[in-house]
């Protein structure tokens, strides 16, 4: 069984000068794009509504995660609460848009991720991590004291610094960002992020760079590499073509992609006429056939 490579970092003595780096950029906040330049230190929140300490919101053996992360015992996931995204139409509202509950200490969040390890999960996933970085880093070195040996998920909304990417450089061995929107409008609209496109490509070009495609065992089990999610959605709002191209044209054609018909209205979207449905069938074949026609070809798909 490969080895991760955060195992290395720890070993090497260089884990603890990544975490001081994190950490150093909660002072005046700076670690996602908004750079609300809060002092998260002292409990002082910001987009995110966390202050020093992540909030949990559930861990489980997650068996509806992609094919290459579940295998026969799932997935470890360790869901946190709120976001930098804050997406109004967020398939997990009520954990995203509720900061309340469930804070957890580094020890604590360690706990988490060896009892996921003991489960017999293949990995441990972190849904939501880019606004508790520095609170990631400070479990995980508690845990590989205590025998954490299993890959970790990086599962994030896209919505990434490459700043902050390049501390978990040799940490994450599987980076699991969406790609949301291409169009600024639709991004500003629905996340109050306009820049969205222009953030979310140059941290998956970092992603891809620090680990490459996506790479599995003589199991089917994912070791390493990039994994792609894009949620199709209603009338196009995500620019689903453009996505495909990009991905196909500037990162690899051998880029694992998840094709995602699951949408649906959710939070705020029941007011808004462009995505208070669900998609259409054909709506996600014409996405598949974009995909296919960029030339990407590793495609997680329900047909």
């Amino acid at each position: 069984m490969r080895e991760p490579s955060y195992l290395k970092l720890y070993s090497e003595g260089t884990l603890q000068d990544r975490i001081d780096q994190a950490v150093a950029l909660m002072e005046s906040c700076t670690l996602c794009p908004r750079e609300c330049h809060v002092d998260r230190l002292s409990g002082e929140p910001g987009f995110c509504r966390t202050g020093e300490k992540a909030n949990v919101a559930s861990l489980h053996a997650h068996f509806g995660e992609e094919a290459p992360l579940v295998g026969n015992s799932g997935s470890g996931t360790i869901f946190f609460r709120s976001c930098n995204l804050l997406c109004s139409f967020c398939q997990n509202y009520d954990i995203s848009h509720d900061p309340e509950g469930g804070e957890v200490a580094p020890k604590e969040l360690a706990v988490m991720m060896l009892s996921l390890q003991r489960r017999g999960c293949h990995n441990i996933n972190f849904v939501t991590p880019t606004h508790v970085v520095p609170q990631i880093l400070q479990g995980l070195s508690i845990a590989i004291e205590h025998g954490l040996h299993v890959p970790l998920v990086y599962n994030t909304g896209g919505y990434d610094k490459v700043e902050t990417l390049k501390i978990l450089d040799g940490i994450f061995d599987i980076y699991m960002p969406d790609f949301k929107f291409w169009d600024a409008q639709w991004a500003e609209k629905f996340c109050k992020a306009p820049d969205y496109r222009k953030i979310a490509v140059a941290a998956i070009k970092e992603m891809h760079r620090q680990v490459g495609d996506l790479v599995v065992d003589e199991s089917g089990i994912a070791v390493k590499g990039l994994l792609i999610r894009h949620l199709i959605m209603p009338n196009d709002v995500a620019g689903t073509r453009e996505i495909m191209e990009f991905l196909a044209d500037k990162i690899s054609k051998d880029t694992y992609v998840n094709v995602m018909d699951q949408y649906h209205p959710c939070g705020k979207a029941f007011g808004d006429p462009a995505i208070n449905r669900r998609i259409t069938r054909n709506e996600y074949v014409m996405a598949l056939r974009w995909a296919k026609d960029a030339g990407l070809h590793r495609l997680d798909t329900w047909i």
